[in-house]
């Protein structure tokens, strides 16, 4: 019972409205950026309760159950791992062997569910877009999991999420060693390419291919799409505060402390999402197999050595 408490409460509702607010920030912020005024603060709201009153439209010729489940897939996905986070991050010691191994198999699963709603959808633009985020995905996993390692041997070579988080509190955050300012360099990077954020927005590109794979969607299924970018938007930087900053204490001034690294954490991808052009995927793939591999590999090898 109290695991659905937290799914539902910590990793649905609490979520969310955390993940909305972060979009009108970035919102906002871009704006700015761009000399204009930006939305209200509940236009994302408004936006997804606008999209859950319109009609979903099928597109003749696409796969329809596939094409109709893949966004709640890829939000249940989003809602797992926020709540095996928040359970964690509330209780070092209500996890379960190998969460960071689940957790990082459940990350995959929302550009998972972007792939395959775009190749079901039938449209050639959308298979285009699909077939991008597949290459990025292959590009960014590796220096990704490969950084998450980092923290793994901090904790004395623990894959829960409770252990790495105590390790944290007893000796100190990841990051305040060089191997975990390397590794959080490389996981902000790839973060980036996750969210599918300037320069990595490749898959969607609306100048270029209107999109991607979500041109097809409309009514609920986009919204499902729009609501898990939003949470994912909080769900991924709150995976690096756990791996490598100690994660979110709710005591006192703790708390203000850990609501400060994730609205920096947000900031951050918003200033490299308004100050980068787009890049094209094969110079994508090149970046995350070769320097960000590099640095990750470092990171490792440093983190072995106890540096």
């Amino acid at each position: 019972m109290a695991y659905v408490i937290y799914l539902i409460f910590y990793g649905f509702l609490l979520t969310a409205a955390i993940g909305l607010l972060a979009s009108w920030i970035d919102r906002k912020v871009t704006a700015r950026v761009q000399y204009r005024v930006g939305p209200p603060i509940l236009q994302p709201l408004i936006d997804i309760v606008k999209l859950l009153g319109k009609e979903t439209l099928v597109p003749r010729g696409a796969s329809k159950i596939i094409f109709l489940t893949a966004p709640l897939v890829g939000l249940t996905s989003v809602m797992l791992v926020s709540t095996l986070l928040w359970v964690n991050n509330i209780d070092y010691g209500r996890g379960f062997l190998g969460d960071l191994i689940v957790v990082l198999y459940l990350l995959t699963i929302p550009s998972m569910s972007i792939i395959m709603g775009g190749f079901a959808s039938g449209n050639p633009l959308a298979s285009l877009g699909a077939s991008r985020e597949m290459k990025l995905v292959l590009s960014y996993e590796l220096p990704f999991v490969l950084v998450a390692f980092v923290s793994v041997i901090k904790a004395g070579f623990s894959i829960r999420l409770g252990d790495i988080l105590m390790s944290q509190a007893q000796n100190g955050v990841v990051v305040g060693s060089w191997s975990g300012i390397l590794a959080l360099i490389v996981a902000i990077m790839s973060v980036q390419a996750k969210l599918a954020l300037v320069p990595f927005d490749i898959p969607e590109a609306e100048t270029e291919i209107v999109s991607g794979p979500l041109i097809e969607y409309s009514g609920s299924g986009l919204a499902a799409y729009r609501l898990m970018k939003n949470m994912l938007l909080f769900t991924l930087p709150f995976f690096l505060m756990v791996l490598f900053m100690g994660g979110l204490r709710l005591d006192g001034v703790h708390f203000l402390y850990g609501v400060l690294k994730y609205i920096g954490l947000v900031a951050l991808i918003t200033v490299i999402r308004n100050t980068n052009p787009r890049v094209r995927i094969d110079q994508a793939v090149r970046f995350f197999w070769g320097p960000m591999t590099i640095i990750a590999i470092l990171a490792v090898l440093l983190a072995f050595m106890g540096l």
